[in-house]
């Protein structure tokens, strides 16, 4: 008579066989579930934009006329020197003056970031001497139309250092709009 386990015992062997050994565990070529992360990351804060109310409405006096690189169908751009700020949260916000050819001005309160391509979000709109804030804006790519080429130049040439998708120190800011900036600030190389 044979007893039970002798007879289980063939069946078993296979399974056993099958579950790895201790040593075959430990095996330095075995992949992790999940990638090793470097030492030199570190967990990342997510970007919040911190609210702003609008500016007073800009003086005469404090407008900085900036040049674009070729004439815009006669528009000439002004930016509020006095009210140029860079918030905590790294926007560099400012009341834009459009003067057509009859005169007539366009003023809007907007922000900037130094981001690769550069993003803008329009706030408010100037009428009657205050700012009327829009409902939910949102951030915008700057474009390539000719309509947007004043954000192209004050991201590219004066508000934004060149590869380093910082903001530039507010002095620098408005000495560029002024057009007393050195050329190599401007040329797209990082200075010491």
């Amino acid at each position: 008579m044979t007893s039970r386990p002798h007879r289980l015992l063939p069946l078993l062997l296979p399974l056993a066989l099958l579950r790895p050994a201790p040593a075959l565990a430990d095996n330095a070529f075995v992949t992790d579930p999940e990638a090793p992360t470097p030492s030199s990351v570190r967990e990342g804060v997510r970007w919040q934009e911190r609210a702003t109310p609008p500016p007073p409405w800009p003086e005469e006096a404090d407008l900085i006329e900036f040049e674009l690189d070729r004439p815009h169908a006669g528009f000439r751009y002004f930016i509020d020197g006095r009210h140029l700020q860079i918030g905590d949260d790294g926007v560099v916000r400012y009341t834009l003056v459009a003067q057509g050819p009859s005169g007539a001005r366009n003023l809007s309160f907007e922000g900037l970031r130094c981001t690769p391509r550069g993003t803008y979000k329009t706030y408010a709109y100037g009428a009657a001497g205050r700012f009327v804030l829009l409902d939910e804006p949102q951030w915008q790519p700057i474009g390539e139309r000719d309509s947007e080429r004043f954000r192209k130049a004050l991201w590219r040439h004066h508000f934004c250092v060149p590869r380093g998708f910082t903001p530039r120190p507010r002095k620098d800011m408005i000495r560029s709009l002024q057009g007393r900036i050195a050329p190599l600030q401007n040329s797209g190389f990082l200075t010491d």
